[in-house]
Parts: C-alpha cells; structure tokens; sequence
C-alpha cells in the first residue's frame, strides 16, 4: 500500500507520474486537482490515450474530492460498469452538492468509474473491451481498463478507510434493490463491512456468493483489508425515481456510519438475505424467448416453477421449463425478452431470521 501524503501535500505537476510502490512500472494517470487538499475540488484523473483521432489525447475520468480536516476517507464510486446509472446519478448528485464544512474527513467521489463506458452506456469499455470489475488490481502498463483499475487501487483506495461501489443489474439484469457485502475469512472485517451495509439501509441487505470473484473490485479491496459495501439497485438499463432515492439515502447512511457527515438520514429498514450455496443461481441451458413466471420478491420452494424458455426457431415445439432448486425469494433475473444458453436466468437467496 502507498503511504497516504499528508493533508496540504504539495500536489504533483501535471507532467508527473505516480511512482509504484514496489519500485516497478509507474501509472500514467494523473490527477489535475490535489486529492489530499481541503475544501472542495473538481477534476480529472488523466489518462494519455494516443489515437487516430487525437495523437496526443486522454481519457479524462472526472473526480471530485470534499475534505475538512481528520477524520476517515470514503471512496464512492459508480459507472464500474457504464450501462447502471443510480450510481451516476446520485453521485454526480452528491459532488454537486457536498459541501467543505458539512464534512469531518474526506469524501473521494468517482461517480464514472469506468468513463468510457459510461460514455458509451456499455457495461465494458469501448476502447478495449474491457470489464473494469474484471479487471483488479489493474496494471499501469496494461490496458486502459487495466491502466483506471490500478490507478483507482494505487492512490484512491490506499488513501481509503472506507469503499462503496454502487451497481445495478445493467440493460441485461434485473435486482431487488440491495446492498450487499461477501462472507470473508477475516470475521472482523466482515461484521464491520456487514455494519456498513446496514448503515445503507437499502430495503434488501445480502451477503452474497458470486459465481466468479476473480478480478472483482470487491476482492481487492477486501484483501487490502478496506471496509467494502457494494449494491444491485434494480437494473434494465436505467434508473427509477425509487431506485436513484434508495442510493441517495444510502450513500448518506454510509458516511454518516463513519462520522463522516452529521445528518443522519431516517431508517426505513432492511430485510438481510443470505445466499448458502450454488443452488441459488439458475442458469439456462437453453436459447429463446424468456417467460418468466415467478416475480422478484416472491418466495419460491424448492422445485417450484420460475420461468419457461419457449423456442423461437419452430412451432410444436414444447417449452423448456426451469424450476427452483432450493426455497427462497426471487432476489434477480435475467432481463431481456431473449436469453442464451450460459445465461444466469434468476438467483435465489434465503431470508435471515433474525
């Protein structure tokens, strides 16, 4: 980890580079305002990009930084994936409206992650098709996903007590407005993020099993011992009124959480779900037009019917049908009218009596 600079450190020139922490390749990135002075600053984390259209252009992530005084540094972050908006949205929101003196710490504000994508309203970077939440640690001389990843790694999260990644299910999923943490070897960590993940307060909280955690923003930060809260806030490819009003709510939770900001926002509740095994994913084996046949927030039991998968290439032919192998509630499902085979087509989790 990268000693973090003190509060007023003298802000590198523009022509610099951040230096590895092991002596090896250096980030090209660079910061145009200072990310440890007081006050409020907006800028841009600055990434060369030589191109046909711009020999000497850059990809240009915008940032902003709210800090007074000691205290903890929140990282929040959105457009991990471009094509989930709640994070934008209220993030952009906050750093618009943050103000200096209503902070006792910092609040590092990354509400375009992955820029690119956002631009593009893709999940993965157009430039060179990477999937940022693929791609941690990053490499400095990588990719340009791989060149965000290891900046935002090398200089954000080291300088961070405290990580919120805001996500949605993106044009191909859709969610139960959750905030989720992992099941983590270190027993203290996990409360502290679980504690976190209440202080969001969505009206679902998950501890979640993904089906691949290689390369996840969330493992890395885990790893380097960082509190980490993360959110599936609905999906489709766009935001709600409901979905944008749960992220707002919850990113003000959180910081009030570490004494960040005073205000504390009223507590709606939240149901905790857990999810104990694989059973809960349901992949499809099938392609064709998806009929789904149980909605999010129902509960199932085991062998109940979610969904059908009827063909789109013949008549006469019967739908395939596909039932649930475990009981649960219906926390996400597949969202396009079309699915493939290798599809996650629904993920069941349990309830957590308390």
């Amino acid at each position: 980890m990268i000693p973090v600079p003190p509060s007023g450190a003298a802000h590198p020139p523009a022509s610099s580079v951040v230096s590895a922490p092991d002596g090896g390749a250096q980030s090209p990135v660079v910061p145009t305002i200072d990310l440890d002075a007081d006050g409020v600053h907006h800028g841009f984390l600055k990434l060369p990009w030589s191109r046909d259209d711009s020999a000497w252009g850059a990809v240009m992530v915008p940032v902003t930084v709210v800090a007074r005084g000691n205290g903890p540094t929140a990282l929040l972050t959105g457009g991990n994936h471009g094509d989930e908006y709640e994070g934008p949205i209220a993030l952009a929101r906050l750093a618009n409206t943050l103000r200096a003196e209503d902070v006792r710490g910092r609040v590092i504000i990354l509400p375009f992650m992955n820029h690119p994508a956002v631009l593009a309203g893709r999940r993965t970077s157009p430039i060179d098709g990477g999937n940022l939440n693929r791609s941690f640690p990053g490499r400095p001389d990588g990719s340009i996903t791989q060149k965000i990843a290891d900046f935002v790694m090398r200089e954000l999260v080291a300088r961070a007590d405290c990580v919120l990644d805001i996500h949605a299910g993106g044009r191909t999923l859709d969610f139960l407005p959750f905030a989720a943490v992992h099941v983590l070897a270190d027993t203290d960590l996990q409360s502290r993020c679980e504690a976190a993940m209440r202080a969001f307060d969505a009206p679902w909280s998950l501890r979640m099993l993904e089906l691949d955690s290689v390369g996840l923003f969330d493992t890395v930060v885990e790893g380097a011992g960082k509190v980490f809260v993360t959110t599936e806030l609905g999906g489709g490819g766009s935001a709600t009124a409901r979905s944008v009003d749960i992220a707002t709510h919850g990113i003000q939770g959180f910081l009030h959480h570490f004494g960040i900001v005073d205000n504390s926002p009223p507590r709606h509740g939240s149901v905790l779900l857990d999810m104990p095994d694989g059973d809960c994913y349901v992949g499809c084996e099938h392609a064709g037009m998806l009929e789904m046949c149980r909605d999010l927030g129902d509960t199932v039991h085991n062998g109940d019917l979610l969904a059908r998968v009827h063909s789109i290439t013949r008549t006469g032919e019967a739908a395939v049908e596909y039932h649930a192998g475990r009981d649960g509630i219906l926390v996400a499902r597949h969202f396009p009218g079309l699915i493939q085979i290798g599809d996650t087509l629904a993920v069941l989790a349990e309830e957590v009596m308390a």
